[in-house]
């Protein structure tokens, strides 16, 4: 899963990222604005705040009926799915504040604008909504679902077994430095995180 494309398959498919959010995010600036400049207790502040409340909702209806329909479509196709096992309140935590060892009471920069946007996008995305969703429809259809650890997918050659932060030069691109398979990071991502599910199911049941 991802921000670039919201999920990536094993075969090479990919699920875009249809961004609710960021689509709605202009309207709902500008219903913002105007709900601030009402006056407190007014009808006209009353409408203001059903507007925003509508703006949010449709979001979530929008966010929710495409994780269903994503969902419902990977039940359909497969008997058993592997996805990352994300962290994703951690990997949604705001970074920590540097001090400035040469000015007490001053703080070097920290990238947190940028992750402020990262974060934002993560949100957007609905991950948790939608694995919770996916585990609810497998279980209801008999199908089998299993979290593995995402660390080094990316970068483990699926060709030769290669393991290497070189590996993954750019942020869609795996080449490996071994053996030069190349492919893009995000498949290369979702087929090592399937190997590993299937190694971890038939660990299980032996």
């Amino acid at each position: 899963m991802g921000i670039a494309h919201f999920l990536a398959d094993s075969d090479g498919g990919f699920v875009p990222n249809p961004r609710h959010g960021a689509k709605a995010a202009a309207m709902l600036e500008d219903a913002q604005q105007a709900l601030s400049r009402c006056k407190r207790g007014s009808k006209r502040r009353r409408k203001a705040v059903q507007t925003v409340a509508r703006l949010h909702r449709k979001v979530r209806r929008r966010r929710l009926n495409h994780a269903h329909k994503t969902a419902l479509a990977l039940v359909r196709e497969h008997d058993f799915i592997a996805h990352e096992d994300l962290k994703i309140r951690n990997m949604s935590k705001a970074p920590a504040p540097k001090p400035d060892p040469e000015q007490p009471g001053s703080f070097l920069p920290n990238g947190a604008v940028a992750k402020a946007g990262l974060n934002r996008s993560i949100a957007d995305a609905g991950w948790g909504v939608f694995l919770a969703i996916l585990a609810a429809k497998a279980e209801g259809a008999g199908r089998q679902v299993m979290a593995v650890d995402p660390r080094n997918t990316s970068r483990r050659c699926p060709a030769c077994g290669h393991t290497a932060k070189e590996n993954w030069p750019t942020q869609e691109k795996c080449h490996c430095a071994s053996c030069g398979h190349t492919a893009h990071a995000d498949t290369v991502g979702a087929l090592n995180v399937l190997r590993a599910g299937l190694v971890h199911r038939k660990a299980a049941s032996a």
